[in-house]
């Protein structure tokens, strides 16, 4: 299947593409590509590394009362934070705001595979989106925790399906591999896409495949060790989500 022009659509259906190709992608990844002491989740991850978030507990713990101290309600209504206390509601004022973009790029998930000791994370699967180029900040987050997790070795697998920006003329590639690298990357003129595989061990390898809108992705590799990757079988996945898009939304990504 040709990868299609998303900017056609907005970001509601972009994510609900997103979600499921994500879902593909672990799937495939638990029936049939990862050895037995490997095994991927859909999580939702943050703009840094994390590692509360990226190490898998048996139980939340509760703050101590003195470190986090829910703030009552006081005064006629005005919520008041003393002694350093923490607010645990939302702050009462007339208006709020919230582009789209920001509001999917937090409910975004993407795949991470866990070895069973510790059940900690080796590998990533990052599907951009819309939102991570949507503004200054949501970009240098989302270079900042490629960086960030290729420095602790957690190997990582990006797909960019989205046009190039002023902020990534290279692609999201050229960004993530200047930040790591300190190496400049142009990429073909004629493919603006790309799906890039890092390998993080002593050194950081990368494995960049350039693509274009019509064109079919390529399997790509997904580091579990250095010197030891899955081939994530991308166009597979990829079809899989689309079937899943409404037909109201395929006639419109399809028509020429």
């Amino acid at each position: 299947m040709p990868i299609h022009d998303w900017t056609r659509v907005d970001a509601g259906v972009c994510h609900h593409f997103h979600q499921r190709w994500i879902g593909a992608i672990t799937d495939v990844l638990n029936q049939r590509l990862l050895p037995n002491d490997y095994y991927a989740l859909a999580e939702q991850q943050g703009a840094g590394y994390e590692p509360d978030v990226l190490t898998l507990k048996a139980a939340e713990t509760p703050a101590p009362d003195d470190e986090l101290e829910p703030v009552a309600s006081s005064d006629g209504g005005n919520d008041q934070a003393k002694d350093g206390g923490v607010l645990t509601i939302e702050p009462r004022v007339r208006i709020t705001a919230e582009t789209d973009l920001d509001f999917y790029r937090r409910k975004q998930d993407v795949v991470a595979v866990r070895h069973v000791s510790g059940d900690r994370v080796v590998a990533i699967v990052e599907i951009v989106s819309k939102g991570n180029k949507s503004g200054r900040k949501a970009f240098e987050d989302f270079v900042r925790k490629a960086a960030e997790l290729l420095d602790h070795q957690i190997h990582l697998l990006v797909v960019d399906l989205q046009p190039p920006t002023l902020r990534d003329p290279q692609g999201i590639h050229g960004a993530i591999w200047d930040e790591v690298a300190g190496q400049p990357y142009v990429r073909p003129p004629d493919k603006p896409l790309t799906t890039a595989a890092y390998e993080s061990g002593a050194g950081i390898r990368a494995f960049i495949e350039p693509a274009a809108m019509g064109d079919a992705l390529t399997d790509m590799p997904l580091y579990l060790a250095p010197r030891r990757h899955v081939l994530i079988p991308l166009e597979e996945t990829y079809q899989t989500a689309f079937d899943s898009v409404p037909r109201r939304w395929q006639a419109v990504l399809e028509a020429r």
